[in-house]
């Protein structure tokens, strides 16, 4: 087997010879003339004159020659339903998408806001845009119609698909009236609103004239036949905004041709997925892993991609497990945080199921604290893999690498740079960090096929949000920091807006939540910093405990705070150890399970929390509130 720092060097050093072989993953209807154009710093044109199709790869090609093979499983355990799309009844209803929106007056280069929950129809419509070469763009179902609004005036699509409501936990969550707000807010509103109709929310109001009915109009495209659209390679595929910016939103703007090649390439040498095998990514279409390994990545490869609408823990915290069983998954990919809330469940739940298909667990989105790694493989019994990346790569920076070299877990680490990532930790002159030093994550440019290639309408605005770290080397900035060891293990220690300053000392949230989660009777832990009159800023940690009645009494959770304080003294030393540590029932968190840091600290300071449209449980915040108070 090729050894991966013999694979990576080639990307780095013959990116050229590299990325040629890797674009022979997907079909070209015409050939490109050039690998990369970066004649115009910092932006990088892949595979230049290149045309191809992303619907074609994904779909097409697979359903020319294995029409019968599953492609799409639509499974729902909110509304109990279960569907199994081959890859020639997924071209079909993605044609008939197709046809609808060119009914619509959707034409090439236009854009289509897609506001949907997990059904399929919302896969349909994003393979639907691609094929026509319209350019998507995913809001998060249910977002707020302030935030939903300004994506509309900033992408001004022609057309938005939508659902009239979305389900959580068994409740219903009307998504209709907010798609109006947002419409009636927005300086540019759509000619056009394609709905679904899923009869979960009675009465919805329909505009005249304006909303136009799914069901009736693919009543009538039941036989067409539209075909792809060869685009440049590159040309924009979609638009995906970036969550937690302030002011007006950043819309990252992917390619076409360069995404294709960077997905398939991954499927191959990161997620070791292969045709006829199936893929289950626990995220959502609204997020970038939903973009990249629900709808584009595992279709690119010719696996069976599973679109789940639930949670974890309904009907109960082996549900995930189950799905695993039933359609006998290869590769999985999940979060840190699902981990962690699995962790407070009891593990029979994850014993109960052969998943003797497993190859292996994937976990991002937040750094994986070494505890949480640690448990979950020792349970699952299968390589457990960290992988490190960012809306705007569009795919993993650091990873293992397993479909190149079997190398060595090792907890608590995303590993290596992945091929093609000029990655490395810049101290704050630009200078080179050292082993063990910590410093900003950045990746020198040209960032490699896939990655962002500017934001939607403003080139400015992506040369001084990313480039402008320093003023020589030219640097993309990740906004993290980070630390290498000696054997080229990378930890990545947390956000560089979420670094607390204590007494002139630098502190990661990252590290000292690393300390927390140390603890055994720690499940998880949030850390941030608040204001401080004497030391500037001072961590403040918000802790779930594995049992509550450790902390059902003031003694007992004194008692466990100082014990907490001690592991972070023991582990960070005196300076980092949290001027209080807060016990809850619960974190504040996205329906995606992101933690609302920002939220949490403004909180903690007695400031507005902000926009809460994403939060999984508002009583958390409240829970934050009550322990403040104590």
């Amino acid at each position: 087997m090729t050894r991966y720092q013999d694979f990576y060097r080639q990307s780095i050093e013959q990116p050229d010879a590299f990325w040629r072989e890797q674009a022979q993953l997907v079909d070209w209807e015409r050939p490109f003339d050039r690998v990369c154009d970066f004649s115009r710093p910092p932006f990088a044109k892949w595979f230049v004159g290149g045309r191809t199709n992303l619907c074609h790869n994904a779909v097409d090609r697979h359903a020319a020659r294995r029409p019968e093979a599953p492609a799409l499983v639509y499974l729902s355990t909110e509304t109990q339903q279960e569907r199994t799309y081959s890859f020639a009844e997924l071209r079909t209803e993605v044609m008939r998408m197709a046809a609808i929106m060119k009914s619509l007056g959707v034409e090439r280069g236009d854009r289509v806001l897609i506001y949907m929950p997990m059904i399929a129809e919302a896969a349909f419509a994003m393979l639907a845009c691609a094929r026509i070469g319209a350019i998507h763009s995913v809001v998060f179902g249910g977002f707020a119609s302030g935030s939903l609004a300004t994506r509309i005036d900033d992408a001004q699509p022609k057309l938005i698909v939508s659902a009239e409501a979305g389900m959580r936990n068994g409740k219903e969550v009307p998504y209709k009236h907010l798609l109006d707000d947002a419409i009636a807010q927005s300086k540019c509103p759509p000619q056009k609103v394609l709905m679904v109709d899923r009869g979960l929310h009675a009465g919805w109001h329909r505009v005249a004239g304006r909303d136009e009915d799914y069901a009736a109009l693919r009543a009538r495209h039941m036989d067409a036949d539209v075909p792809c659209e060869w685009l440049e390679s590159s040309e924009p595929s979609y638009i995906l905004y970036t969550s937690g910016t302030t002011g007006k939103p950043k819309g990252v703007q992917r390619d076409t041709g360069g995404y294709a090649v960077a997905l398939a390439s991954s499927m191959r040498h990161i997620y070791c997925g292969g045709e006829g095998e199936t893929m289950f990514t626990t995220s959502d279409i609204g997020w970038v892993v939903g973009h990249s390994y629900i709808v584009y990545g595992p279709l690119i490869a010719g696996m069976t991609t599973i679109m789940y609408e639930g949670t974890p823990l309904r009907p109960d915290a082996g549900i995930w497990w189950s799905i695993a069983e039933r359609f006998k998954v290869n590769v999985m990919f999940s979060s840190p945080t699902a981990a962690r809330v699995l962790k407070k469940q009891d593990p029979a739940y994850l014993h109960k199921y052969d998943l003797s298909a497993l190859k292996y667990l994937f976990l991002a989105g937040e750094p994986l604290d070494q505890p949480t790694h640690e448990w979950i493989m020792g349970e699952l019994g299968k390589p457990v893999i960290d992988n490190y990346w960012q809306t705007e790569t569009g795919w993993p920076m650091l990873s293992t690498v397993r479909g190149v070299e079997d190398t060595p877990i090792r907890f608590g680490t995303p590993a290596f740079p992945v091929f093609g990532y000029n990655l490395k930790i810049f101290r704050e002159d630009g200078s080179e960090c050292d082993a063990n030093e910590k410093g900003i994550v950045g990746v020198v440019p040209p960032l490699p096929p896939g990655c962002l290639s500017t934001v939607w309408g403003d080139d400015e605005r992506f040369v001084k949000t990313y480039f402008s770290l320093f003023k020589e080397p030219l640097v993309y900035s990740s906004f993290d920091w980070g630390i290498r060891d000696e054997a080229g293990y990378h930890f990545i220690l947390g956000r560089t807006d979420d670094v607390i300053n204590v007494a002139g000392h630098r502190l990661g949230t990252r590290e000292i939540e690393e300390a927390v989660q140390g603890h055994p009777a720690i499940a998880e832990v949030a850390v941030v910093g608040v204001q401080d009159a004497v030391k500037g800023q001072m961590p403040i940690a918000f802790a779930v405990v594995k049992d509550a009645s450790r902390v059902a009494d003031g003694a007992g959770r004194a008692a466990l705070e100082k014990e907490v304080m001690k592991a972070v003294d023991d582990s960070l030393g005196a300076i980092a150890r949290p001027g209080r540590v807060y016990f809850v029932g619960l974190l504040p968190k996205t329906r995606s399970g992101k933690l609302l840091r920002r939220s949490l600290q403004a909180v903690a300071e007695g400031r507005d929390p902000g926009d809460l449209t994403t939060i999984e449980d508002q009583s958390a915040l409240e829970q934050i509130r009550n322990a403040l108070a104590e």
